[in-house]
């Protein structure tokens, strides 16, 4: 598999080496050459990346011949700062835009937002930095974001969030390439948290990556990706290929309680997770989450925590 690290000017390049290790280390583990990473920019030669560091690009982008493309992020400490970056990389976006639609196109932190300005997101499920919520909703609403993942998955593309987001990234190239067991012998304890956040008691347990029995983790995927009112236990079990008695059962056994709450309870998470992470009206988080009416939402919301969507904010928000 050969993956362009892409360079670009003001880039922040610290995790495309680390990519590049880690992507060597498995070559060594598998015995054979299985990943081919190397440094391509839209024009081969020096790139100025971020803070004065000068790097050196094999390859055009263009010419690589690549089946995977890592998109970095770029130093930015404001909403305004990101759209400045975009406006300057007209030439970039294009050169991303134009790839063949069989290159993955990989990208993390900031990198997202040129990812999701060159149209490669656009309908696609997709996270990105937690402070970027509220920028990339308002400038790029074909995107069906996820701020409550920190790892978004696609046939052609991949997004994960926060400055180390490379690292969930080739994770996953390297799990699918050469097992879980493998990965866990070329790095232990590198899984890297988003800001330490302070999380209501109803929703402790409820993150996917807690999830061990792999039809939970399903269930939760399901649920993530349907409008609640839509998310019925008929609708989820079908989905998952099962009945809704072995659901119930099963998720009943799992977290001892019945099933429609707990997707219930999965929905509603997504709406703390927004209030957290965005300035979205509550309203409007009901109706992108396709809650029936924004009353049941806040109903139900108040019910399970105690407190209305303003209150949660102003106790838990950013």
């Amino acid at each position: 598999m050969r993956i362009g690290l892409l360079l670009y000017p003001d880039c922040l390049p610290a995790g495309l080496f680390a990519a590049m290790d880690l992507l060597h280390a498995a070559n060594l583990r598998a015995g054979r050459t299985l990943f081919e990473p190397l440094f391509v920019a839209q024009q081969p030669g020096k790139v100025e990346c971020a803070h004065g560091q000068q790097l050196e690009a094999a390859q055009a982008l263009a010419d690589a011949a690549l089946d995977a493309v890592l998109l970095p992020g770029f130093w930015s400490q404001s909403h305004g700062q990101a759209a400045r970056t975009l406006s300057a990389s007209t030439a970039l976006l294009a050169a991303l835009a134009s790839l063949p639609r069989k290159v993955q196109l990989w990208s993390y932190c900031t990198g997202v937002c040129l990812a999701a300005a060159s149209g490669r997101l656009d309908r696609q499920a997709a996270t990105i930095t937690w402070w970027l919520a509220d920028f990339a909703t308002e400038r790029f609403p074909a995107v069906r974001w996820q701020f409550e993942r920190t790892l978004a998955v696609n046939p052609r593309n991949a997004t994960a969030s926060g400055v180390n987001g490379y690292l969930p990234l080739v994770q996953a190239v390297i799990e699918t390439q050469l097992g879980k067991e493998a990965f866990r012998e070329l790095t232990r304890l590198m899984v890297l948290p988003r800001p330490e956040e302070r999380t209501h008691l109803a929703f402790h347990t409820l993150d996917l990556i807690e999830q061990k029995d792999s039809l939970m983790r399903k269930l939760h995927m399901v649920a993530e990706q349907t409008p609640a009112g839509a998310a019925t236990l008929a609708h989820i079990a079908a989905a998952l290929h099962t009945t809704e008695r072995t659901l119930a059962r099963k998720v009943l056994a799992a977290t001892g309680m019945a099933a429609a709450a707990y997707i219930r309870r999965i929905k509603l998470k997504q709406v703390s997770e927004r209030l957290v992470y965005t300035r979205a009206p509550a309203a409007s988080i009901s109706a992108e989450l396709g809650f029936s009416s924004d009353a049941g939402m806040r109903r139900m919301f108040k019910e399970l925590t105690g407190l209305t969507p303003t209150q949660y904010r102003l106790a838990y928000g950013r």
